[in-house]
């Protein structure tokens, strides 16, 4: 079986880190097709960035099922174009933030998200409003460092994000924490060894939970909302279900 796993931004070494990630958490004899997305931004932070990378990550799910992908993981936590994904795939598609949140809220009562930049806190606020957390999820918090800052001083980003960790425990009452950044996973069970609490990583929850549907035979629902986009100049040409 087949797990496609993409990169929205153009970040190779990015894509990289995710994959070693995604291919340690899934089982024996899954593959992971990992993509990076081709002119797209550096780093996805914000909304503009986010639609600019969209297109590309369309293209890339259509030709990954081309090649036999049987599910699909959008690796960034902004979850962006995941609605648009799951029309025009057949298999199943996981959002990074989706995946993390469903997993804090089967383990915890309260948890915390921590992401990059402080203009991702409302982005990432309403995509748990979207996803029913409510108040479950007891606060977004920011390390105030760029995506990239993740690889250029890993160093600096591991101790931030210890340091607003122990916040959650001690301001939040959290229980749990998620990692709000798809270039933090690597860090997951350091940090969690570190600080005593349940860290979360969206990669791995999501190809874990791509894993899963694949096994129990699911797809993509075809049938009113995920339907396949209607044929017409410029769009995405329907497949077969």
């Amino acid at each position: 079986m087949r797990i496609h796993v993409i990169n929205p931004n153009s970040t190779v070494s990015m894509t990289d880190r995710i994959g070693r990630t995604a291919r340690r958490a899934v089982s024996a004899g899954i593959q992971i097709d990992l993509v990076t997305a081709h002119a797209t931004p550096a780093s996805i932070e914000g909304y503009a960035d986010e639609a600019l990378a969209v297109p590309a990550m369309l293209a890339a799910i259509r030709a990954a099922e081309a090649r036999g992908a049987a599910a699909h993981v959008i690796a960034c936590f902004d979850d962006p174009g995941l609605d648009a994904a799951r029309e025009v795939a057949a298999g199943p598609v996981l959002g990074i933030c989706q995946a993390a949140l469903q997993v804090a809220m089967t383990l915890s009562v309260r948890f915390t998200v921590i992401t990059t930049l402080p203009r991702s806190v409302p982005i990432i606020e309403d995509l748990a409003d979207a996803y029913g957390v409510g108040r479950r999820c007891r606060r977004v918090r920011a390390i105030d460092l760029p995506v990239l800052a993740l690889e250029d001083d890993p160093i600096c980003a591991e101790r931030l994000i210890a340091a607003e960790i122990r916040a959650a425990q001690a301001q939040d009452g959290a229980e749990a924490v998620v990692l709000g950044c798809a270039g933090m996973a690597e860090l997951c069970e350091r940090l969690s060894q570190e600080t005593g609490i349940l860290v979360i990583d969206g990669v791995t929850a999501a190809v874990r939970q791509a894993e899963a549907l694949i096994g129990m035979g699911y797809r993509t629902s075809k049938l009113g909302g995920y339907a396949w986009p209607r044929l017409k100049a410029g769009g995405f040409a329907p497949e077969a279900a």
